[in-house]
């Protein structure tokens, strides 16, 4: 008998795809790198941090997984562009996969929040995703069959007091997915938005230190709120929302006007497409 992971990987292969998927050496974007690796994906990701990317290039190079990287501050435009350059050669000019998961989060009152806080958060969370997508495109059509997938946050639905910047990044995202999924449709471009609630990684359990926010988020998503679920529990979307599952026969694309949200690993998953 096939033991969970011999079936998995032939229901979801990924054998022959390309995938850039920022922000991959930690929490969800690390659990993203190693799980389209382990299915067959040629991954390249990126990293401000150089020993973190080193250290990650190390240990996927040892366990035979086929991932490229770069240092990268996705919050400057020049880097950006340095990076498509970069991945468009690794990949000779054809992307199958971006995965917009870097970001990052300040907890504080929106009163206290100041124009460079603001302007840290609008870039590196929102002008990133929307720039790399710019940047992205080319690729995703020359594949003839391209697949954004954008990390956002329950945080962009629910009203969390000391987050409304970042909220308000989240909501960006969330819209930005909407309109890019009809917009580059035609292309056969599929985009789509994955809004978790707190998984346990380094920037969430900053966040919830001292349960500053846990007891509010378990009340405005309904239920109790379980960080021990490490980030792989997100991966699981990936697959389905991303459409390249449709090489398992479901050759299909989603559009719908309602928000359709799902309880996986004790937080709220609100997936648009």
């Amino acid at each position: 008998m096939e033991d969970n992971a011999g079936i998995r990987n032939k229901r979801w292969s990924l054998q022959g795809a390309t995938a850039l998927v920022t922000g991959g050496t930690r929490g969800i974007g690390h659990a993203i790198v190693k799980e389209l690796a382990e299915l067959g994906a040629t991954v390249y990701t990126c990293s401000r941090n150089e020993a973190d990317l080193n250290k990650r290039l190390l240990e996927w190079e040892k366990s035979n997984l086929n991932v490229l990287g770069s240092v990268c501050d996705v919050s400057a435009r020049s880097e950006r562009e340095k990076l498509m350059e970069k991945v468009s050669l690794a990949f000779h000019g054809k992307l199958n996969i971006l995965v917009n998961n870097a970001g990052i989060a300040i907890y504080k009152k929106a009163i206290d929040s100041t124009a460079e806080e603001y302007a840290s958060l609008m870039s590196t969370n929102v002008e990133s995703a929307f720039h790399l997508c710019q940047l992205a495109y080319p690729l995703l059509k020359a594949s003839g069959a391209g697949n954004i997938v954008i990390i956002s946050s329950v945080c962009g639905q629910i009203v969390l007091d000391d987050l409304t910047v970042y909220s308000a990044t989240h909501g960006a995202l969330n819209q930005l997915a909407r309109n890019l999924s009809c917009e580059w449709a035609k292309e056969n471009i599929r985009t789509n938005c994955v809004a978790p609630g707190p998984i346990r990684t380094v920037m969430t359990e900053t966040l919830m230190e001292g349960n500053k926010i846990s007891a509010k988020l378990a009340e405005r998503t309904r239920g109790s709120i379980n960080c021990s679920r490490i980030p792989l529990h997100a991966c699981c979307f990936l697959y389905y929302w991303s459409g390249y599952s449709c090489r398992w026969g479901m050759d299909r694309s989603w559009l719908t006007k309602i928000l359709r949200t799902c309880s996986i690993g004790g937080g709220k998953f609100d997936i648009k497409s």
